[in-house]
């Protein structure tokens, strides 16, 4: 049994940096932020409240780049003691802050420790990736005879959109309208035809969507010009201990997919949807996601088939913090999530200063290399269509 959390919106957000690939900012701002009730009697934020004033948002300015273009974060409170931090470059959540059985908050995604960290955020932490999310084999696919050529910038394998993905780039962004049970912010980001090697011009949307039950909910939405592929994910790294509290080895862990993809020595799926039974992958009973990772040559990094059918959100994993007693679940609409255990944290500042397996990833998504892999579920976009992706986090604490 788990109970909702509630109790006083007590947390303080912690905020975390900004970058880009292009040079550093003009102007920095420190990681330490006021308490939640001085953030909501300040003047200076642009603030919208709910009518009985329990969902709270607001942005304030962040940095600026050396352009000279605006960066802003969005604050996100629902009066739950949960908080979520947003910036609209890489369209990255910084902070998810939420209680544990005691009611102490800590963020329980990592992030860089300042603004300067975002200037090589090698790890993708908590960004939105794209064009096409995970990897593409060789760094090539064909559509309707041809061939279209990408960076291989994780060689020989094209990885999480390339050089300068969407993780690299400016969102437009605005807050939602707040309501009484959700507040948000909305990020829409122009693709130009060409772009990174990709066909079309695509017009990509997120919703980051806080609720009063305690969701973090993830919409995107895109639409195209000409033929083209997509796949979009959040590449959160989760600790439900907290940030920089030690490994995850011993969050328990349950995904609703009795299948998952084997890969090549390149992370490349071999194109077949082989049973999870009998071996390490099985996680449809919970468990200790450090107890067999040593039977997986470099650690967990693959993809599961989620049962149930694709286009209807179904329960995806769900993930257990012994210590602090948080809960994570998810839900999705999505064929797959990769699951990833922070194989290659090393400690160094790039990486947020976190060493391996001290977060992991569920990144709901099409599969790797589905433009190569006619068996998979498909990625591909034409015009008049709509691309949709829907995917729920929601906390809660044991009892």
């Amino acid at each position: 049994m788990q109970r909702l959390l509630t109790g006083v919106l007590s947390a303080c957000l912690i905020i975390a940096g900004l970058g880009c690939d292009s040079g550093g900012p003009t102007e920095s701002r420190d990681t330490n932020t006021p308490p939640v009730d001085e953030i909501e009697n300040s003047p200076s934020n642009n603030e919208s409240t709910s009518e009985d004033s329990s969902m709270r948002s607001e942005s304030e300015p962040y940095g600026q780049m050396p352009d000279g273009t605006e960066i802003t974060q969005y604050l996100l409170a629902n009066g739950n003691g949960m908080t979520v931090s947003v910036i609209n470059y890489g369209a990255i959540v910084t902070s998810v802050i939420v209680p544990d059985e005691e009611g102490k908050t800590e963020n329980v995604t990592l992030s860089q420790p300042n603004f300067e960290g975002w200037l090589d955020n090698a790890p993708y932490l908590g960004a939105l990736v794209g064009r096409y999310a995970n990897r593409i084999a060789d760094g090539k696919f064909s559509l309707d005879g041809e061939e279209y050529t990408l960076a291989t910038n994780n060689a020989p394998s094209h990885l999480h959109g390339g050089v300068k993905g969407f993780d690299k780039v400016v969102w437009q962004a605005d807050l939602l309208e707040p309501k009484d049970d959700q507040v948000g912010v909305v990020l829409n980001y122009t693709s130009a035809d060409g772009e990174e090697g990709y066909p079309g011009t695509l017009k990509a949307e997120v919703r980051y969507i806080l609720t009063a039950d305690n969701e973090l909910r993830m919409e995107y939405t895109a639409t195209t010009d000409k033929k083209t592929v997509v796949n979009l994910t959040n590449h959160c790294y989760w600790n439900l201990g907290g940030a920089g509290s030690g490994k995850i080895l011993d969050h328990l862990l349950t995904l609703h997919c009795d299948q998952y993809l084997p890969v090549d020595e390149n992370a490349i799926p071999s194109g077949e949807l082989k049973s999870v039974e009998g071996t390490p992958m099985d996680f449809t009973e919970p468990h200790a996601i450090g107890e067999r990772i040593d039977q997986v040559e470099g650690g967990y990094d693959h993809c599961w088939v989620i049962n149930g059918d694709a286009g209807q959100l179904r329960p995806v994993a769900k993930v257990v913090d012994p210590d602090s007693g948080r809960v994570m679940e998810i839900q999705s609409d999505q064929p797959g999530v990769q699951f990833y255990t922070g194989n290659f944290l090393n400690g160094d500042p790039n990486n947020g200063g976190f060493n391996k397996n001290e977060g992991f990833c569920l990144e709901t998504q099409v599969f790797p290399d589905s433009p190569n892999q006619p068996n998979f579920p498909s990625s591909v976009l034409e015009p008049g269509q709509v691309y949709s992706h829907t995917t729920v986090h929601k906390f809660s604490v044991t009892e």
